[in-house]
């Protein structure tokens, strides 16, 4: 696959605060691309130099092949963002938002009509096209908000921080529609969110830590590399499990083994295949990666 992002030294201070720090990654096209953070890590500073919404102080940004300095029309035309916060207007339909940004990109009449039977149906919210949009539901602004990126067919779809506060039902929603728009239309994801189940996902993640990438990798390498394996077992007395010579904790009516990785657990189970009637082995989780890296766990919240 290509690369349809290049990012390259990027910089960005906001007075003696270096928000993005010497900052380089690359995103393949077609892939979910996680990019992860505590809050002021520089993710939304990254975003928004890419978008063309804030300069940057160094560096090159290239999207599907244009360069931000010289073709930032381009890049605009090519990326699809959902922000944080909604920038829906509260006082008009959800037709009327999507019709007057529809048209910024020359999408009206039957095109636009179009456009939008697809978009609600895709997004399930045909029965409210004419309800403004002050009247809706978290849920339910969440998903114009992403018809309103996806209008003009954007290569790459910008998410930062798109199920903050959302109902399971709108998640699962969300990533089924991104899954599909990959699948059948090989669109870009890229992605900010503070849910690692959702990174775990992901086919590429990059860690920032002040302004820096602290880690980066696939999750299955991430997850080797900052984390051990767990072996659950059931049915054991902790006075067999001590033999193992392992730490352990007891969760609920089993108990739990830690290892530095799939290689020890395996040695454990040849040498005591009598305490391994039961058992399951899982890997480390990307909480537990995010917290190896940064220090910190990750929890909810828009970002500074």
């Amino acid at each position: 696959m290509n690369d349809i992002i290049k990012i390259d030294h990027l910089s960005k201070s906001f007075g003696e605060v270096k928000a993005v720090q010497d900052l380089s990654f690359r995103v393949k096209e077609g892939e979910l691309f996680a990019f992860l953070g505590i809050n002021g890590a520089g993710k939304s500073t990254t975003i928004n130099i890419m978008c063309g919404q804030l300069a940057k102080d160094g560096g090159a940004v290239e999207i599907d092949g244009a360069d931000l300095d010289r073709d930032p029309d381009h890049i605009r035309r090519e990326l699809g963002v959902v922000f944080q916060s909604s920038v829906l207007d509260g006082a008009l339909s959800v037709r009327d938002n999507l019709k007057s940004r529809a048209a910024l990109y020359g999408i009206r009449g039957a095109v636009f009509a179009q456009r939008l039977a697809e978009l609600a149906k895709l997004l399930n919210f045909e029965t409210i096209l004419n309800r403004p949009v002050g009247k809706l539901s978290g849920g339910q602004r969440r998903r114009i908000d992403i018809a309103r990126a996806l209008l003009h067919r954007p290569r790459i779809l910008v998410l930062d921080e798109p199920t903050t506060g959302l109902d399971p039902q709108t998640r699962n929603l969300l990533w089924q529609v991104t899954a599909q728009l990959r699948r059948e239309e090989g669109l870009t994801v890229f992605l900010t969110t503070h849910y690692m189940e959702e990174a775990a996902d992901a086919d590429y993640v990059v860690i920032l830590d002040h302004g820096k990438i602290a880690a980066e990798g696939t999750p299955l390498t991430l997850k080797n590399t900052y984390t051990g394996d767990y072996i659950t077992l059931y049915g054991q007395s902790e006075d067999a499990v001590r033999r193992l010579g392992a730490p352990y904790e007891r969760i609920h009516d089993a108990l739990r083994v830690s290892v530095p990785h799939t290689a020890a657990a395996t040695e454990l189970i040849r040498k005591y295949p009598d305490v391994f009637q039961d058992y399951e082995i899982t890997k480390g989780k990307m909480d537990d990666v995010f917290l190896a890296v940064t220090g910190m766990e990750l929890t909810g919240g828009a970002e500074k």
